[in-house]
């Protein structure tokens, strides 16, 4: 414990709050909606290469907008510990980066380009104190994070083509337990149709199916699926789910309606199969369509697999390790109730993911807001873990 408080003590010194926001700002500065992440892409790289970092830029199937990825190499055998973050931000009218007190404002600040800040400032601490003694960091940075305007696709490529760490932190905002479950998540939408034009309901073809009545015995086939996904459960992860969250249709009182349209959510738990959870999803589509005699369109997309995080990893312990000689206090194991980028790294790799990040709040609104304090610890953390994992 005493090496746990003097390494806690040199990383202090080497976090520069100054330099920290510095960054934070720069990056909040770029406007960076999903799929035009390029610049802020371009903003990251030239910042570590100021400060003397080879940087390199995976196009992960997105040429418009490479990755970015840097790593700080100790020269001696051990793990390599990844930080990764995302870039883009939500389809939202843009704001610029704001310095208020103890809190960053703008675009993306809490979701998440502050986070990608205090990963940064942990990479260079480590390299400052020089107490890297094993091992390496990997950090990486990417677009296409966020739904519906992306799924993942650029992270998942650089998985798929080896881009990670043997145990990965993500700086999303989320602080008060760790992670240790937490459900895939897909958003689906159909659309029921009949062949007639839209007419008056007066003048309705008594031949044609009613695509209203369609919809609704569509959700009551949802709700009856629900039922039965209510006895899949974890006691931290919750249970699986389908919801219905959108249902429209007409355009007027008294019209006879030619479509109607459904949206919503499935969650599964870990050891699920995504693709055994879409067939049945699209199977129970069908039935309905050829029972109720209307054209069923479906359109069903995966956001994240399930997450599961082992307690007893490596990573597990010095992260827990470094909290409580951080905070001095333990920190309680909990769900995610949210699909981030570890889902994609155990989903696709088994490659154990802690998501802990800075107090923060805002997140997918126009008034985002990070705690500067708290990305001061995040950093200091950040760097405290590689230091116990990476070297051993």
């Amino acid at each position: 414990m005493d090496s746990l408080r003097s390494l806690r003590g040199r990383l202090a010194e080497a976090v520069n709050r100054e330099r920290l926001v510095h960054t934070a700002v720069k990056l909040i500065d770029v406007p960076s909606p999903t799929g035009e992440g390029g610049a802020v892409a371009d903003r990251l790289s030239g910042l570590l290469a100021a400060d003397g970092f080879e940087v390199e830029r995976p196009e992960g199937g997105h040429p418009r907008a490479p990755a970015v990825a840097a790593r700080l190499e100790s020269g001696r055998p051990g793990r390599t510990l990844q930080f990764n973050g995302h870039l883009d931000t939500v389809h939202l009218p843009f704001a610029s980066a704001r310095i208020e007190g103890d809190r960053i404002t703008g675009s993306g600040a809490a979701d998440m380009k502050a986070g990608v800040a205090a990963a940064v400032e942990a990479v260079r601490a480590l390299r400052d104190a020089g107490v890297l003694t094993g091992g390496s960091v990997l950090l990486t940075a990417h677009d296409l994070h966020e739904a519906p305007w992306g799924y993942g696709e650029q992270l998942n490529a650089m998985i798929e083509a080896g881009l990670a760490g043997d145990a990965v932190l993500l700086p999303e905002p989320l602080s008060e337990n760790l992670p240790v479950v937490g459900r895939g998540s897909a958003v689906w939408r159909v659309t029921l149709r009949r062949p007639g034009p839209p007419v008056h309901e007066v003048m309705r073809p008594m031949d044609e199916p009613s695509v209203i009545a369609a919809g609704a015995d569509l959700v009551a086939r949802l709700g009856r699926l629900d039922e039965r996904l209510a006895r899949k459960s974890d006691p931290i992860g919750g249970r699986e789910s389908v919801f219905v969250g959108q249902l429209h249709s007409g355009e007027i009182f008294n019209q006879y309606p030619q479509e109607c349209f459904l949206e919503g959510t499935r969650r599964w738990l870990p050891d699920t199969s995504p693709k055994e959870v879409e067939g049945e999803f699209r199977a129970l589509v069908g039935e309905l369509e050829r029972e109720t005699g209307t054209r069923a369109e479906c359109s069903y997309h995966v956001i994240r697999d399930a997450f599961y995080l082992d307690p007893k990893d490596p990573i597990v312990a010095a992260f827990s390790a470094a909290y409580e000689t951080d905070a001095g206090k333990s920190l309680p194991v909990g769900a995610k109730p949210f699909c981030d980028d570890g889902n994609s790294f155990w989903g696709i790799a088994r490659r154990p993911a802690i998501t802990h990040g800075p107090r923060a709040g805002g997140q997918h609104t126009t008034e985002e807001w990070v705690s500067i304090d708290d990305l001061v610890r995040v950093a200091r953390l950040y760097a405290m873990t590689a230091a116990v994992y990476c070297g051993g």
